[in-house]
């Protein structure tokens, strides 16, 4: 048996695959905007699997090879693993385990519904004014992209985008900063036609000040303004709790695999 890459401009051969799933990353790759796939088949795929930063999703029968052969990832040594969510999930869920063994941890994860237009504009202003005078929030400019390069914790921020130009062009993101230092952002994680998938984060020292919620509020705003949808999925219920806050709606759990290369 052999996987094979699908190129861009042939995404609609497993397009059906996917079809059902409510995930902007899997959007992104199959609309060619992020990401790469690879199938069974280039001309008839009865599976195929979508790599995107650090998620990879798999649709159709469980494929070994699908699962361990050219997996690239753009930090090199983890993966995020997620079976479909039909009747086929846990024969992958079964596979992945086989593969991987120890190296891979089953977790869950919360799916955030997508509902365009939900938002309340007056209750995302008031977060965002709830700002204590020491900080400042703004839209990421040279400088604080360049200072999301240089903290382990802010770096997904701009992680996958080439450089400032790119980011600046195709993404979109806010931060506060405390005397000129990034401490908190929200930013698009990855892009799709129509919206951006959102990651959200706090520096250590700074947490629980409600800075998270600001940046939150800030983006979606800004996203409103530029009639995107700012897609967003939980890690943990943290997450799910912040999300509620600024107006989403809890969908679903959800397995996925942790896997270390």
């Amino acid at each position: 048996m052999a996987i094979y890459a699908i190129e861009k401009d042939r995404m609609n051969t497993i397009a059906p695959l996917f079809a059902g799933w409510q995930e902007s990353l899997i959007w992104s790759c199959l609309q060619g905007c992020m990401g790469e796939a690879w199938a069974d088949s280039t001309e008839n795929p009865r599976a195929a699997r979508i790599v995107l930063a650090d998620f990879c999703y798999f649709a159709g029968k469980a494929n070994s090879e699908l699962i361990t052969e050219d997996i690239k990832t753009h930090s090199q040594d983890f993966l995020i693993m997620v079976p479909p969510l039909d009747e086929r999930g846990e024969e992958w869920a079964q596979e992945i385990e086989k593969a991987y063994g120890e190296r891979c941890k089953r977790v869950e994860r919360y799916a955030i519904k997508k509902e365009p237009g939900i938002f309340d504009k007056a209750k995302l202003q008031q977060i965002e004014n709830s700002l204590s005078p020491e900080y400042e929030v703004k839209v990421i400019d040279e400088d604080i992209f360049r200072q999301t390069r240089e903290h382990d914790w802010a770096k997904d921020f701009t992680s996958q985008y080439a450089d400032y130009e790119e980011y600046r062009r195709r993404g979109l993101g806010v931060a506060v900063t405390y005397q000129g230092r990034v401490v908190a952002g929200a930013s698009s994680y990855t892009v799709y036609r129509g919206g951006i998938e959102v990651e959200i984060g706090t520096q250590e020292n700074y947490r629980r000040r409600g800075l998270a919620s600001v940046c939150g509020a800030k983006l979606i705003l800004e996203c409103m303004e530029r009639g995107l949808y700012p897609s967003w999925d939980a890690q943990n219920k943290w997450s799910v709790a912040l999300a509620e806050k600024l107006g989403y709606h809890f969908e679903r759990a959800y397995p996925a695999y942790e896997i270390y290369l």
